[in-house]
């Protein structure tokens, strides 16, 4: 399942972040709508907004469909067909969707049959692990990032260099307060089995998209039909993870703090290490505004890790790509 994200880019980089190449071949940056309601954090949960792509001819319909524009949405899907004027009186829970029921459930059929496609964009996903102790660890999953994944360039730069951004699939609608009022956009994000690296952690998943043709295909309603796109949704195994603190555990928290690895085991504070100051200032300089404690504030960890029996990428040497380390060996790599 996915309950829980982390979206921390301002909305300038977050737009430079999903630049893509249109039907021509151009190079383009989705436009944004509703720019100001966008919110960076490190905490995203249902009920809150957060950014997702979609198709521009989903609101314009002589635009392109290869066009793409940035828009914040409410998370916890809400269908066009509901007569309630208050849209938190749905009774069922619609923030996550069943890839193997999601044509078959009214609450997600109709919209997805209308080619209401997105993509949610995130940092990455918190997701909690069940302990024989009865307690729950939480993980971050996000993609592989290359060592150049500190770097956000500048404003001018043609491809952005920073975070790369996990691209989960998603469904959308609109919808209308019977007595009349702002339209309302809310997504679901879509879930599969887990894939063998982190079903450990937990036996589902998001569908995550896995490059920008993949992203392409399930955008283009016009030229990808529904039959077509739903084939994109499977589980990918191209995702790396760490423990962080249950910190997390308390959606009020909103601090770097969320996404900051651990040491399982630890029995107490580590000592700041080069990286942790490389991880800092990824942090710091990635948004404008957001929730942030000073540095002093904020947790202080060892790149290596004290590993549970886990599989092969709760690894240092990709948690040091995000950190943008350099210089240091990086720790061998388990096997499941």
């Amino acid at each position: 399942m996915c309950g829980r994200t982390a979206c921390s880019l301002a909305a300038d980089n977050l737009r430079r972040a999903c630049a893509y190449r249109d039907r021509r071949g151009r190079r383009r940056q989705p436009d944004w709508v509703r720019e100001e309601r966008y919110q960076p954090s490190y905490n995203k949960g249902p009920q809150s907004s957060g950014p997702v792509l979609l198709s521009r001819r989903h609101l314009h319909q002589d635009a392109d469909s290869s066009e793409r524009v940035l828009m914040d949405m409410r998370w916890g899907l809400v269908p066009s067909w509901f007569k309630n004027d208050d849209p938190s009186k749905l009774q069922f829970n619609t923030s996550n969707c069943r890839s193997d029921t999601m044509l078959k459930k009214t609450s997600y059929k109709g919209a997805l049959l209308k080619g209401k496609r997105c993509v949610v964009l995130a940092d990455g996903f918190y997701e909690w692990q069940q302990q024989q102790s009865g307690g729950k660890q939480p993980y971050f999953i996000y993609f592989p990032q290359t060592k150049d994944a500190v770097d956000e360039g500048t404003e001018g730069d043609e491809e952005w260099k920073g975070w790369r951004l996990l691209t989960m699939a998603g469904i959308f609608d609109c919808w209308e307060p019977p007595s009349g009022g702002e339209m309302l956009y809310t997504y679901t994000i879509i879930t599969v089995d887990a894939s063998k690296d982190v079903s450990f952690i937990h036996h589902r998943m998001p569908a995550i998209l896995d490059g920008d043709e993949t992203i392409r295909k399930w955008l283009d309603f016009a030229e990808v039909p529904t039959q077509e796109a739903v084939k994109l949704i499977q589980p990918t195994e191209n995702i790396v993870f760490h423990p962080v603190s249950t910190f997390v555990n308390s959606i009020r928290n909103n601090t770097p703090e969320c996404v900051a690895p651990i040491e399982l085991g630890a029995k107490k504070e580590v000592k700041a290490t080069p990286s942790n100051k490389v991880l800092l200032g990824w942090l710091k300089n990635s948004q404008e505004g957001s929730p942030q404690k000073k540095e002093n504030d904020l947790p202080k960890w060892k790149s290596q890790f004290i590993h549970s029996p886990s599989p092969k990428k709760t690894s240092a040497d990709i948690l040091q790509q995000w950190l943008g380390k350099q210089g240091e060996p990086a720790a061998k790599k388990h096997k499941a």
